[in-house]
């Protein structure tokens, strides 16, 4: 039974045809060369480029602006993609804000950063564009590796232990490759099947085979693959969410944050999506402001986003949040769930009011609801892992994990920050010391 049988509420088609194409386009639009060009001749080259230490792919930003300041944006790409392989993908979701174009110069004396971002989109565009690959592969080592999850972290790995020669087989629980880029990012920032797009042109490398449909644990043994291969990467992500720990968490209207963008991503037709009136978003991170916009911008009348904590301890960045509260979603803040009301469907969700160490305050207060989406954290999903700490798989270096020829990176391991660059980050340092391990 789908969600609109079960609430009567949820509604698709609430806005008029063109409304969808207008709210869903792209949420920066590519500069053109002309613009390019404007914005590459503001930045100062530094020698000692803070944009590059705040950079996780640590890409030579002030090389790539200069060749594309001397009209080269190809090589440019290269500089980029040499770095971060899906340097076009994170030109478009990177919080650019809060790394480079925060450090950049320019930010720090006038307030207005280089556009780092958008002249990083231009120069890897126009590469793809001209439908090259600007790497070519090893000459065959023998050696196969597993990658388990299609994701950043998997693609970037399978990527670079291709160019050194390696055979590469990529198993993805999904129907289709991408991970977070495919399936978890608003639609707004990545327009026109990009992420697809991308991973067709990261394949061009050769090497690499994938085989979709294929999770951990349910279709795959973590020992049978080791039998198998030569080392084993996972980059499995985390795919369950964290539950509210209400009573009644089971009734009509309740979704996963992640499961309605994923559906959004996929949806052929977006007035074909049903979306609630008044629509609440638990959580304070990217997920929920994605969801939460997107709400807003399916037709939803009232769309709220509480957060327990302060706006200050929000995850997602001033710049989204500004983004979420320009688009008509009230943000409420210091606010933990309390209860749900209704019968057999969500009607109303009861909060009380938190001090920032989340002390109860013993005021509460109810937001209408016919549809609440939670975005408050996921965790590891499975039983077939190497050791863990805490909810993530336990790595040292650059992704090794407490077994042998077993590496992991990505969301699913311990170390930096959730995020696509840190995602490729890791699946690419990865890759180079599976390589080592390889052929030494």
């Amino acid at each position: 039974m789908t969600e609109t049988a079960l609430t009567p509420g949820i509604t698709a088609g609430r806005l008029p045809a063109e409304g969808y194409a207008e709210n869903f386009s792209d949420l920066h639009p590519p500069l053109d060369a002309h613009e390019a060009l404007v914005a590459a001749d503001r930045c100062y080259f530094c020698h000692d480029a803070p944009c590059i230490t705040a950079c996780p792919t640590e890409i030579d930003i002030p090389l790539f602006i200069r060749q594309i300041a001397t009209g080269t944006p190809e090589a440019a790409a290269e500089t980029i993609l040499s770095q971060n392989i899906l340097g076009g993908m994170c030109a478009r979701v990177c919080p650019t804000e809060t790394l480079c174009e925060q450090a950049c110069v320019r930010e720090t004396a006038e307030g207005k950063p280089v556009l780092i971002g958008q002249l990083q989109r231009y120069a890897t565009d126009t590469l793809m564009h001209a439908g090259t690959h600007p790497f070519t592969r090893a000459a065959p080592t023998g050696k196969r590796v597993a990658v388990v999850g299609a994701g950043p972290a998997g693609l970037a790995c399978a990527h670079r232990l291709a160019m050194h020669g390696h055979d590469v087989t990529i198993y993805d629980a999904r129907n289709r490759p991408g991970g977070l880029n495919e399936y978890g990012i608003a639609a707004y920032k990545t327009v026109e099947g990009f992420a697809a797009r991308e991973v067709d042109w990261l394949l061009q490398i050769g090497g690499i085979t994938i085989e979709n449909g294929k999770r951990l644990g349910d279709d795959l043994s973590l020992d049978e693959l080791r039998d198998r291969f030569d080392a084993v990467f996972l980059g499995i992500g985390l795919g369950g969410v964290n539950r509210l720990g209400l009573e009644d968490e089971d009734m009509g209207g309740l979704r996963d944050a992640v499961d309605f963008i994923a559906d959004l991503r996929q949806a052929d037709d977006l007035s074909r999506l049903p979306v609630g009136r008044d629509v609440v978003v638990i959580g304070g991170g990217m997920t929920a402001v994605d969801a939460a916009v997107q709400a807003k911008l399916l037709g939803a009348l009232n769309v709220s986003l509480v957060y327990r904590r302060g706006r200050d301890r929000m995850n997602a960045s001033p710049f989204e949040q500004d983004l979420a509260a320009s688009k008509g979603v009230r943000i409420i803040t210091n606010a933990t769930p309390r209860a749900l009301h209704g019968n057999g469907t969500v009607r109303e969700i009861e909060f009380e009011y938190t001090d920032d160490d989340l002390s109860p305050s013993g005021q509460t207060f109810r937001l209408a609801a016919d549809q609440v989406f939670k975005a408050i954290g996921q965790t590891l999903e499975g039983q077939n892992h190497p050791e863990l700490e805490g909810r993530k798989i336990k790595v040292t270096g650059s992704g090794r994990t407490s077994l042998d020829a077993v590496w992991a990176g990505g969301d699913c391991a311990t170390g930096g920050d959730d995020l696509t660059v840190t995602a490729v980050a890791e699946g690419r340092d990865a890759a180079e010391d599976m390589h080592r391990s390889l052929i030494s």
